[in-house]
């Protein structure tokens, strides 16, 4: 039975998680996968859910942080122009970006029939990871019809590991894959949540540095440090997109906590919104009221975004299971190596 980071006495941090601890303990935060499995595939999508409603009409507040851009995302250039999130966000493969895009577009012109006629385009943010080396990539197998099952069939409990968009990652050396995380901060006298979800593809093998101090080394021949990491935050503490922004580049730091250096071949992206700011497409008034945390309180979600990245990236190497790759291709898997350790 797979085994979470906690359930090896891996807890990096200090600040409590929530009740799941996974980003849908943010409330309103629901995810779909769809796992794509036998031929020499090894690939899927996941799809975030952010809120209930139109997306399109109803705008969520978000930023983006591009630490290194050696990746293909789509969307990610106007969300950080102008500070908002349309539609549910998608990870995939690297050549399954254009796909989920058109899906993206095509949900919510159902959803809203006036999109690109009576009103704007709509900015499907899609993001990316490279599974070609477990994974017969140019199959180019996921469907727009994968995309909407895996939206039709989201909900709170996250699956993790070998499955939707992680299913052919390789992290550190090791078997990678979909991990997420969440941890408490209280403002106001009220408990809000900040949650992570990763897709973890990236890092040197023999890099990986574990919480309690341990470098966990998988005996691959180390390469340069390649492949990408999707980093979605969710969060219903109220921010502006300056701040959403702010947030989204400390996760930056919890992939450093691990070990990685951000190489040139690694696409490290971060992004993130907030459930408590919702933009109206159309909005009635010239000016319209937006909350937001002072700034003097917002180095607890630094810490909460550094602390939950980390450990969505455990739970992710730790929940992986072995797949039987492309050309027989495999990874090592890390919950192997804490066993023979006595982790």
């Amino acid at each position: 039975m797979s085994r979470r980071a906690s359930d090896f006495g891996l807890r990096p941090g200090i600040l409590r998680p929530g009740p799941r601890n996974m980003i849908t303990d943010v409330p309103g935060v629901k995810v779909g996968q769809v796992t794509l499995q036998g031929n020499g595939l090894n690939t899927g999508v996941t799809a975030i859910v952010p809120a209930p409603g139109n997306l399109f009409t109803d705008k969520l507040v978000a930023g983006v942080s591009v630490i290194n851009g050696f990746g293909k995302s789509a969307g990610l250039m106007q969300l950080a122009e102008l500070g908002t999130l349309e539609t549910p966000v998608v990870l995939t493969n690297t050549f399954g970006v254009g796909t989920c895009v058109n899906a993206l577009i095509r949900r919510a012109i159902c959803e809203t029939p006036e999109i690109g006629r009576a009103t704007s385009t709509v900015n499907a943010v899609v993001g990316e990871c490279n599974d070609g080396a477990l994974s017969d990539i140019q199959a180019m197998a996921v469907t727009e019809a994968h995309v909407l099952d895996a939206l039709d069939q989201a909900s709170d409990c996250v699956a993790e590991g070998s499955v939707g968009a992680g299913t052919g990652m390789s992290c550190f050396g090791f078997k990678g894959g979909v991990g997420t995380a969440s941890r408490q901060i209280e403002v106001e006298g009220q408990v809000c949540h900040l949650g992570a979800l990763v897709v973890a593809n990236f890092g040197r093998a023999g890099d990986l540095v574990l919480p309690d101090g341990r470098v966990a080394d998988p005996k691959r021949l180390p390469e340069a440090e390649k492949g990408s990491i999707m980093v979605v935050l969710a969060t219903d503490v109220p921010l502006d997109s300056r701040q959403v922004t702010r947030v989204c580049h400390r996760g930056g730091a919890g992939i450093a906590r691990l070990g990685a250096f951000w190489g040139n071949g690694s696409g490290d992206i971060v992004l993130g919104f907030t459930t408590a700011n919702r933009i109206a497409h159309s909005p009635e008034a010239d000016c319209a009221p937006l909350q937001r945390l002072g700034d003097h309180r917002i180095d607890d979600l630094f810490r909460a975004a550094t602390e939950s990245t980390q450990d969505a990236i455990l739970n992710a190497l730790c929940m992986a299971t072995s797949v039987d790759g492309r050309d027989g291709a495999t990874r090592p898997l890390l919950s192997d190596w804490l066993a023979r350790a006595g982790g």
